[in-house]
């Protein structure tokens, strides 16, 4: 049994459709779980009630932590990590192997290249949340009391993700308006293929030799910067690649009223300088190598269009 906790989010459900190219016996947990597949298996739970946890974690060889709350600090201080704990102890009484999907807010501003090796040095509360829970896995593998491992993406793209290039750029050219950029479109930034990262995760918890370690997600090592990255994707929607840049101050007035707005200016450090990911570990280890550029947004803009049809 493998079981996907929080299988309701992109990364989830593309995750379980992975997961079945391994195994027929999956198990979908999250307070409103739905099929991705014909066998799954439904079970909702609260993941901050430490005995459903429990309860739901019981039979599995595998249990894939890629749970998403709602973007607000206290939310993530308060509730992390009892989720966090809760998931710990719940694998460690089953005797289940853990994989937890994690994003890079804990190296904080980095200079170069992210790697697995990169020292945790945050610069925001989401940060040092991010690098508490990160740390409280990573001690109990440290103590050998589980096998667990944590994998790592950039910020995402592809179809139906909740990410700022998705609302700011694609829905925009989709629309028929004029693209978004946050800050400025002269820095480098690396994107995580949704797809690729849902693919490799399914991978690595299936490959025994990956676990109590870090991996970064494959990602195309040819990062661009906003202003090469945006025609790329008005040329698959037909549209001339005209953006703006919104600056910080523009930002912080919008984030007086919306608070998703409001929430994301602490990590604005990701959008002032270059913001390069590699994943040249895992690209080294296994054969699937990220999807370029290209092709990935050439595909998400094909679903994007298939599914407003």
């Amino acid at each position: 049994m493998q079981t996907i906790l929080g299988s309701t989010g992109i990364i989830g459900r593309t995750l379980a459709k992975e997961l079945a190219k391994y195994t027929d016996k999956i198990r979908l947990v999250s307070r409103d779980p739905k099929k991705v597949n014909p066998r799954d298996e439904l079970v909702k739970a609260d993941l901050l009630n430490r005995q459903q946890v429990i309860d739901v974690v019981k039979g599995s060889d595998v249990v894939f932590l890629t749970a998403g709350l709602k973007y607000d600090s206290k939310i993530w201080q308060a509730q992390w990590p009892v989720i966090m704990q809760n998931v710990i102890d719940a694998c460690k009484s089953a005797g289940s192997k853990l994989v937890f999907f994690d994003n890079v807010y804990a190296y904080g501003r980095v200079n170069g290249w992210m790697t697995e090796e990169t020292p945790y040095n945050p610069v925001s509360k989401k940060g040092e949340l991010r690098k508490h829970i990160a740390e409280m896995l990573m001690n109990e593998v440290k103590q050998g009391s589980i096998n667990a491992m944590i994998v790592r993406a950039a910020d995402f793209y592809g179809i139906n993700t909740l990410a700022a290039i998705t609302e700011t750029v694609f829905k925009n050219f989709a629309a028929g308006k004029k693209a978004q950029w946050l800050i400025s479109g002269k820095f480098r930034h690396s994107f995580t293929y949704a797809a690729d990262a849902a693919k490799a995760t399914a991978m690595l918890g299936n490959t025994p030799d990956a676990f109590n370690q870090v991996w970064h997600l494959p990602t195309d090592k040819n990062a661009l910067t906003g202003k090469e990255i945006i025609p790329l994707i008005a040329h698959e929607f037909g549209a001339e690649p005209k953006y703006m840049n919104v600056p910080k101050w523009m930002l912080r007035i919008i984030g007086l009223f919306n608070a998703n707005i409001r929430e994301s200016i602490e990590m604005l450090y990701q959008n002032d300088s270059d913001y390069l990911f590699s994943s040249e570990k895992f690209e080294k280890a296994f054969e699937l190598k990220p999807t370029p550029y290209a092709a990935g947004i050439k595909e998400t803009v094909f679903e994007m269009k298939k599914s407003n049809s």
